[in-house]
Protein backbone atom coordinates (compact mmCIF):
# COMPACT_ATOMS: atom_id res chain seq x y z
CA UNK A 1 0.00 0.00 0.00
CA UNK A 2 1.05 3.61 -0.52
CA UNK A 3 1.75 4.74 3.02
CA UNK A 4 1.93 8.34 4.16
CA UNK A 5 5.39 9.44 3.03
CA UNK A 6 6.49 11.61 5.91
CA UNK A 7 6.89 10.61 9.54
CA UNK A 8 9.81 12.87 10.36
CA UNK A 9 10.61 16.58 10.18
CA UNK A 10 13.53 15.67 7.92
CA UNK A 11 12.40 13.91 4.77
CA UNK A 12 14.50 12.44 1.98
CA UNK A 13 13.13 11.55 -1.45
CA UNK A 14 14.96 9.32 -3.94
CA UNK A 15 13.92 9.67 -7.58
CA UNK A 16 14.52 6.48 -9.53
CA UNK A 17 13.15 4.31 -12.30
CA UNK A 18 12.28 0.63 -12.32
CA UNK A 19 15.20 -1.08 -14.12
CA UNK A 20 13.43 -2.35 -17.21
CA UNK A 21 15.82 -3.04 -20.12
CA UNK A 22 15.51 -0.49 -22.90
CA UNK A 23 13.68 2.01 -20.70
CA UNK A 24 16.44 3.16 -18.39
CA UNK A 25 20.00 4.47 -18.67
CA UNK A 26 19.49 4.58 -22.45
CA UNK A 27 22.65 6.64 -23.04
CA UNK A 28 24.65 3.72 -21.65
CA UNK A 29 23.06 1.09 -23.90
CA UNK A 30 25.76 1.48 -26.61
CA UNK A 31 28.39 0.49 -24.03
CA UNK A 32 26.48 -1.96 -21.85
CA UNK A 33 23.52 -3.22 -23.90
CA UNK A 34 19.94 -2.72 -22.70
CA UNK A 35 20.15 -5.42 -20.02
CA UNK A 36 23.53 -4.17 -18.79
CA UNK A 37 22.25 -0.60 -18.59
CA UNK A 38 19.20 -1.73 -16.63
CA UNK A 39 21.43 -3.74 -14.29
CA UNK A 40 23.53 -0.64 -13.66
CA UNK A 41 20.38 1.32 -12.84
CA UNK A 42 19.43 -1.44 -10.41
CA UNK A 43 22.85 -1.43 -8.73
CA UNK A 44 23.06 2.36 -8.51
CA UNK A 45 19.63 2.61 -6.93
CA UNK A 46 20.48 -0.10 -4.40
CA UNK A 47 23.74 1.73 -3.62
CA UNK A 48 21.88 4.99 -3.03
CA UNK A 49 19.27 3.36 -0.79
CA UNK A 50 22.03 1.70 1.25
CA UNK A 51 23.71 5.09 1.81
CA UNK A 52 20.43 6.56 3.05
CA UNK A 53 19.82 3.61 5.36
CA UNK A 54 23.28 4.14 6.81
CA UNK A 55 22.32 7.74 7.55
CA UNK A 56 19.00 6.64 9.09
CA UNK A 57 20.90 4.49 11.58
CA UNK A 58 22.05 7.71 13.29
CA UNK A 59 19.51 10.34 12.28
CA UNK A 60 15.72 10.64 12.36
CA UNK A 61 15.07 10.95 8.63
CA UNK A 62 12.11 9.50 6.75
CA UNK A 63 12.69 8.06 3.28
CA UNK A 64 10.42 7.88 0.28
CA UNK A 65 11.07 6.35 -3.14
CA UNK A 66 9.47 8.24 -6.05
CA UNK A 67 9.51 5.87 -8.99
CA UNK A 68 8.74 5.79 -12.69
CA UNK A 69 8.12 2.63 -14.68
CA UNK A 70 7.18 -0.71 -13.18
CA UNK A 71 4.53 -0.70 -10.46
CA UNK A 72 4.27 -0.82 -6.70
CA UNK A 73 4.53 -4.63 -6.53
CA UNK A 74 7.64 -4.71 -8.69
CA UNK A 75 9.26 -1.97 -6.60
CA UNK A 76 8.48 -3.79 -3.35
CA UNK A 77 9.78 -7.07 -4.75
CA UNK A 78 12.98 -5.27 -5.72
CA UNK A 79 13.77 -2.92 -2.82
CA UNK A 80 11.60 -4.35 -0.04
CA UNK A 81 8.11 -3.80 1.32
CA UNK A 82 9.40 -1.79 4.29
CA UNK A 83 10.01 1.33 2.17
CA UNK A 84 7.50 4.03 1.22
CA UNK A 85 6.83 4.29 -2.52
CA UNK A 86 5.04 6.92 -4.57
CA UNK A 87 4.67 7.26 -8.32
CA UNK A 88 6.48 10.23 -9.83
CA UNK A 89 3.44 10.98 -11.99
CA UNK A 90 3.17 13.07 -15.13
CA UNK A 91 5.11 16.10 -16.33
CA UNK A 92 8.74 17.10 -16.71
CA UNK A 93 11.30 16.54 -13.97
CA UNK A 94 10.51 19.90 -12.38
CA UNK A 95 6.79 19.15 -12.17
CA UNK A 96 7.44 15.74 -10.67
CA UNK A 97 9.89 17.09 -8.09
CA UNK A 98 7.52 19.92 -7.19
CA UNK A 99 4.69 17.44 -6.62
CA UNK A 100 6.87 15.41 -4.28
CA UNK A 101 7.97 18.53 -2.37
CA UNK A 102 4.41 19.78 -1.93
CA UNK A 103 3.26 16.36 -0.70
CA UNK A 104 6.10 16.27 1.82
CA UNK A 105 5.58 19.76 3.22
CA UNK A 106 1.83 19.12 3.42
CA UNK A 107 2.70 16.04 5.49
CA UNK A 108 4.49 18.27 8.04
CA UNK A 109 8.06 17.86 6.84
CA UNK A 110 10.21 20.89 7.66
CA UNK A 111 13.25 20.03 5.57
CA UNK A 112 13.02 18.07 2.34
CA UNK A 113 15.94 16.79 0.26
CA UNK A 114 15.62 15.18 -3.17
CA UNK A 115 18.35 13.07 -4.76
CA UNK A 116 18.59 10.86 -7.82
CA UNK A 117 20.54 7.64 -8.17
CA UNK A 118 23.07 8.69 -10.83
CA UNK A 119 25.71 9.98 -8.45
CA UNK A 120 27.60 7.21 -6.62
CA UNK A 121 29.55 9.73 -4.55
CA UNK A 122 26.48 10.64 -2.49
CA UNK A 123 27.18 9.28 1.00
CA UNK A 124 25.75 9.64 4.52
CA UNK A 125 28.08 12.54 5.33
CA UNK A 126 26.93 14.59 2.33
CA UNK A 127 23.27 13.86 3.09
CA UNK A 128 23.71 14.77 6.76
CA UNK A 129 25.41 18.03 5.75
CA UNK A 130 22.50 18.86 3.43
CA UNK A 131 20.01 18.60 6.29
CA UNK A 132 22.30 20.55 8.64
CA UNK A 133 22.60 23.36 6.09
CA UNK A 134 18.80 23.57 5.83
CA UNK A 135 18.74 24.81 9.43
CA UNK A 136 20.53 27.92 8.18
CA UNK A 137 19.94 28.22 4.42
CA UNK A 138 16.75 28.37 2.34
CA UNK A 139 18.17 26.18 -0.41
CA UNK A 140 20.88 23.51 -0.57
CA UNK A 141 22.31 22.35 -3.89
CA UNK A 142 24.72 19.55 -4.72
CA UNK A 143 26.39 20.60 -7.98
CA UNK A 144 27.12 17.93 -10.57
CA UNK A 145 30.15 18.10 -12.84
CA UNK A 146 27.89 18.17 -15.92
CA UNK A 147 26.22 21.44 -14.90
CA UNK A 148 23.18 19.93 -13.24
CA UNK A 149 22.70 19.06 -9.59
CA UNK A 150 22.52 15.72 -7.80
CA UNK A 151 20.72 17.08 -4.72
CA UNK A 152 18.27 19.84 -3.93
CA UNK A 153 17.05 20.63 -0.41
CA UNK A 154 14.45 23.15 0.71
CA UNK A 155 12.74 24.45 3.85
CA UNK A 156 9.61 25.31 1.88
CA UNK A 157 8.41 24.62 -1.65
CA UNK A 158 9.48 27.42 -3.99
CA UNK A 159 7.86 26.29 -7.22
CA UNK A 160 9.76 28.91 -9.25
CA UNK A 161 12.99 26.97 -8.68
CA UNK A 162 11.68 24.03 -10.68
CA UNK A 163 9.87 25.79 -13.53
CA UNK A 164 11.25 26.96 -16.88
CA UNK A 165 14.46 24.98 -16.38
CA UNK A 166 16.15 23.35 -19.38
CA UNK A 167 16.33 19.90 -17.79
CA UNK A 168 19.01 17.61 -19.15
CA UNK A 169 21.31 20.47 -20.15
CA UNK A 170 24.48 21.92 -18.62
CA UNK A 171 22.48 25.02 -17.60
CA UNK A 172 20.32 23.41 -14.90
CA UNK A 173 22.40 24.52 -11.91
CA UNK A 174 23.08 28.05 -13.17
CA UNK A 175 19.43 28.61 -14.09
CA UNK A 176 18.35 27.39 -10.65
CA UNK A 177 20.85 29.67 -8.90
CA UNK A 178 19.68 32.65 -10.99
CA UNK A 179 16.09 32.04 -9.88
CA UNK A 180 17.19 31.63 -6.25
CA UNK A 181 18.98 34.97 -6.38
CA UNK A 182 15.87 36.68 -7.80
CA UNK A 183 13.86 35.18 -4.91
CA UNK A 184 16.53 36.37 -2.43
CA UNK A 185 17.06 32.83 -1.17
CA UNK A 186 20.20 31.96 0.74
CA UNK A 187 22.02 29.07 -0.96
CA UNK A 188 24.45 26.49 0.43
CA UNK A 189 26.54 24.28 -1.84
CA UNK A 190 27.68 20.73 -1.23
CA UNK A 191 30.79 19.19 -2.82
CA UNK A 192 30.67 18.90 -6.61
CA UNK A 193 30.25 15.27 -7.69
CA UNK A 194 30.09 13.39 -10.99
CA UNK A 195 27.02 11.67 -12.41
CA UNK A 196 27.15 8.39 -14.31
CA UNK A 197 25.15 9.05 -17.46
CA UNK A 198 27.39 8.22 -20.42
CA UNK A 199 29.85 5.46 -21.34
CA UNK A 200 32.82 7.68 -20.45
CA UNK A 201 31.40 8.03 -16.91
CA UNK A 202 31.51 4.31 -16.14
CA UNK A 203 34.94 4.43 -14.41
CA UNK A 204 33.36 6.71 -11.77
CA UNK A 205 30.97 3.90 -10.80
CA UNK A 206 33.69 1.24 -10.97
CA UNK A 207 35.95 3.33 -8.73
CA UNK A 208 33.19 3.97 -6.20
CA UNK A 209 32.22 0.31 -5.90
CA UNK A 210 35.81 -0.81 -5.47
CA UNK A 211 36.29 1.26 -2.36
Amino acid sequence: MLKSPTNSKQHLIIFTRYPEPGKTKTRLIPALGSVGAANLQRQMTEHTVSQVKELQANTAISLEIRFAGGNLQLMQDWLGSDLVYQLQGEGDLGSRMMRSLLNSFQSNAEQVVIIGTDCPGVNPQILATAFEQLHVFDLVLGPAVDGGYYLIGLQQPFSELLTNIDWGTSQVLSETVDIAQKLNLSVAYLPTLADVDRPEDLPIWEQETKE
